[in-house]
């Protein structure tokens, strides 16, 4: 009898546990409509075809960028696998020349928090579209990440490269708050994307269609008026932080040199 009373809590217990609501992660509102980015698959080209011209270029870059393992661009690539708000951030740090985080920059953060929203939500309704494989997993090769973030890339597809994709829209906002340094700070944007190549992550016609994916949320966004609004109050609270001592890291020089050169 005990036995019986003791196995229909637990029937009961399961059932009102499987009637709660699942806790999953908050992410920022962003700034446009679900079909102004879904739209956004309409304006990149589709992935490659098996064999097809791009689909060997791709392959024949995955395999000669390997011959950059251990280098010092190949340190910079892991690097640029932190996908985070500060470690974007501390990407643009040498090309921004004052070093912002979400601590001394909020408005900036608020702002990039919802602009790489709508930017995520456009590129994973592209790389579901298409499911396209990445190139370790066509081809062997090492890759400059861990074994464990190796396995959790393969349950995402290749085209296009999220990095990319939010590093792009990253460096088009922070260019809108401090055109004076455009040239810097999207130089710094393409070197990142380039990182996935040198990564062996992603195809480089994943990388391309990144920087369109996010070149078109971005020009949907301006005609946002509240995603304006906050990019006004960034600009103030940039040009206040811009009065500050500049604090930019001591590898600079060395850095922009090696990533003005193209990896591939």
């Amino acid at each position: 009898m005990k036995n019986s009373l003791w196995i229909a809590a637990i029937i009961f217990s399961a059932a009102l546990f499987a009637q709660q609501p699942r806790i999953t992660p908050v992410r920022a509102r962003g700034y446009l409509t679900s079909p102004q980015t879904s739209g956004v698959v309409l304006v990149v080209p589709a992935a490659p075809a098996k064999d097809d011209a791009r689909y060997r270029a791709d392959m024949e870059i995955f395999r000669e960028t390997r011959k950059l393992e251990g280098s010092a661009r190949w340190k910079i690539a892991q690097s640029d696998d932190n996908l985070s708000l500060p470690g974007l951030l501390n990407a643009f740090a040498c090309s921004l020349g004052v070093r912002l985080t979400p601590e001394n920059a909020p408005k900036i953060a608020t702002l990039l928090n919802r602009a790489n929203e709508d930017a995520y939500r456009a590129a994973d309704i592209i790389k579901r579209h298409y499911q396209h494989k990445r190139p370790f997993q066509i081809e062997a090769g090492d890759v400059c990440v861990s074994p464990q973030g190796k396995a959790a890339l393969e349950k995402s597809p290749d085209y296009p490269s999220g990095h990319t994709t939010l590093s792009w829209e990253t460096g088009m906002v922070l260019s809108e708050l401090d055109p004076e340094h455009a040239i810097e700070i999207l130089r710094r944007a393409r070197a990142f994307g380039q990182s996935r190549v040198v990564c062996g992550v992603h195809n480089l016609s994943a990388v391309e269609a990144g920087w369109m994916t996010a070149s078109t949320v971005f020009d949907m966004q301006m005609t946002s008026p509240e995603f304006r609004k906050d990019l006004e109050a960034a600009r103030v609270e940039f040009a206040s932080l811009k009065r500050e001592p500049r604090q930019k890291p001591s590898d600079c020089e060395a850095d922009a040199d090696l990533l003005s050169k193209d990896p591939y």
